[in-house]
């Protein structure tokens, strides 16, 4: 292996350090322990109604987003997959769901160009919306 193939190698490892939206995620990760879990869990903030249940239920996997009082994902591997089946299943607004981790790729990248409001200024009042991951 000639130099300019090395270099090559190490600049495009250190992209994919620089862009760490351009990695696949496998399930392997260190936030996951090292260990293989067959599906991701997802909120579809834009349902999302902020009743805080699955923060209270799963502590170490949700949390209440300060900005939009809405629900996210602050680790994976939080709290032990009963637990957040539980948060899951008693969610009022069903914006809670498992998914594999190329379809989180896909539904984090989709939310990064969605708008969301702060539930106290919803504006038309419409509890009906549509799931990002539902058809």
């Amino acid at each position: 292996m000639d130099n300019s193939s090395v270099q090559t190698v190490e600049h495009t490892a250190l992209s994919e350090v620089l862009e760490p939206d351009s990695i696949v995620r496998s399930g392997f990760e260190p936030e996951l322990g090292g260990e293989l879990r067959q599906n991701a869990v997802f909120v579809d903030e834009t349902v999302c109604i902020g009743c805080g249940h699955c923060a209270h239920t799963a502590s170490s996997t949700f949390f209440l987003e300060q900005e939009y009082g809405r629900a996210r994902v602050i680790a994976q591997d939080g709290d032990e997959e009963d637990l957040v089946q539980e948060a899951i299943d008693t969610c009022p607004v069903d914006c809670i769901a498992w998914v594999s981790y190329n379809e989180l790729n896909k539904l984090e990248e989709a939310r990064k160009h969605q708008t969301i409001r702060n539930l106290g200024i919803i504006g038309d009042g419409s509890a009906a919306r549509r799931s990002m991951y539902q058809q």
